[in-house]
């Protein structure tokens, strides 16, 4: 990685980009892709390089009561009311680069085409950069953005880190956070001083790919609900002695209640509804576990989105009764660990017709598509602020370090919120 102050001014958007990506990979880099924990040394870098970029060039970069990084030109850095751009600089472990700090650097690109230019947006302007909105790390998902709105529970915060298996709380702390306003459920940022929150994301599905567009609008996300472990006790026994009326086979009752879970989806999709099911994480001690050993114990996870709060809701009741029961068929018990939520959200009308009109003047054919992820968008528009996103065409899905953004198409997308943020709501006819 080379000294941001040899980073040019930018005069080619293309090669800036990519350099910013490429420095920010060489930044963190694993066995595979990338990995920036959520409060971690390597997440702190991150925002001190970022930081580092904007003063070399002229902006004004600092962080605010949750340690995200905050930028913007130096003629917005005292308004009171803005528009917030954005998104996270966390990865999950041997992720992609582009997803989350795509939208971190879309913004910073406005900020600097806009300075580069002499012009000024329509209304003051800040981006965000983000810490810690994956799960991965802790099992709370948005936990940057939900510590801003004063939304992230208890619950949450005595989460422990998949590593060092210390407390939420306690990394929060390490970087600087005071926990005491994040307790008690005040927000550090004022919602209602935030016009408008707008997210850029590298798309995690196959749709812009198919259709061969490079950028879309989104207009809504989906919201879930979430068991980071599932533990699915037992009785072990021999695999050759134990028939199996006398079986208390934890794996198989893991594999009934997931098989109705299945059958409950495929039912909802089959009917128009949205819904999508995930168990990535099913595991037995390797230590006690063998070919010919019945475990006594299985843990898993399990992950379930819909756009629709009724649907998580009926999934939620219909998946206790299945949990006992499968307990009374098989003769197993269930513990489930503390369930994390977040609703699902809908995207301002208002703030999507403005980003589509900015797509035409941008000669781009304006199309909208639904979010099967989770974002940080869905905690400011969940907090009443007007929030919409922008999706950027990707290969290879998302969270894996095969993610494929072409630094073209993340142009387009970063060109589409540019157009909006110069000419603002009441001129985007």
């Amino acid at each position: 990685m080379n000294d941001v102050a040899d980073l040019p001014m930018v005069a080619n958007e293309l090669a800036f980009a990519a350099r910013l990506f490429d420095d920010i990979a060489a930044i963190s880099p694993d066995k595979a892709g990338v990995s920036r924990p959520a409060f971690s040394e390597v997440e702190t870098a991150t925002l001190n390089y970022l930081k580092s970029v904007c003063e070399a060039h002229g902006l004004v970069a600092d962080f605010d009561a949750g340690q995200n990084l905050l930028m913007s030109l130096p003629e917005d850095a005292t308004a009171q009311e803005y528009v917030l751009i954005g998104s996270h600089v966390d990865s999950v472990p041997m992720g992609g680069n582009f997803d989350g700090l795509a939208g971190v650097i879309a913004g910073l690109m406005c900020l600097l085409r806009a300075q580069g230019s002499g012009t000024r947006f329509a209304r003051p302007v800040k981006v965000i950069a983000m810490r810690a909105e994956e799960s991965a790390w802790f099992g709370p998902c948005y936990i940057g953005s939900k510590a801003l709105m004063g939304a992230l529970k208890g619950t949450e915060l005595a989460a422990t880190h998949k590593g060092d298996l210390r407390k939420l709380y306690e990394h929060m702390e390490s970087v600087g956070i005071n926990m005491a306003p994040v307790r008690s459920g005040t927000p550090l940022m004022e919602a209602d001083r935030i016009l408008e929150y707008i997210e850029l994301h590298i798309e995690q599905g196959p749709l812009l790919i198919g259709k061969d567009v490079p950028a879309a609008v989104v207009s809504s996300i989906r919201g879930n609900f979430r068991y980071k472990i599932i533990r699915c006790i037992g009785e072990p026994g021999h695999s050759g002695a134990v028939p199996r009326a006398f079986r208390r086979d934890p794996v198989l009752a893991m594999a009934d209640l997931l098989s109705r879970l299945d059958e409950a989806w495929l039912s909802i999709v089959q009917k128009g509804g949205d819904l999508v099911l995930t168990t990535g994480v099913v595991h037995t001690d390797p230590d006690k576990n063998a070919m010919s050993r019945i475990p006594d114990q299985v843990d898993f996870s399990l992950d379930i989105r819909s756009q629709s709060q009724e649907t998580l809701d009926g999934m939620h009741a219909m998946l206790l009764r299945e949990v006992a029961e499968t307990e009374n068929r098989r003769g197993v018990r269930f513990v489930l660990d503390e369930v994390n939520t977040t609703a699902p959200a809908l995207m301002n009308d208002s703030v999507v017709a403005g980003l589509k009109k900015a797509m035409a003047r941008n000669g781009q054919a304006p199309m909208v598509m639904a979010s099967g992820g989770g974002h940080d968008a869905a905690v400011f528009a969940n907090a009443g602020v007007p929030t919409a996103m922008v999706f950027v065409r990707n290969r290879n899905g998302s969270h894996n370090p095969d993610e494929a953004m072409e630094i073209d198409d993340f142009l387009a997308g970063t060109s589409i919120i540019y157009s909006y943020l110069m000419k603002g709501p009441i001129h985007d006819g």
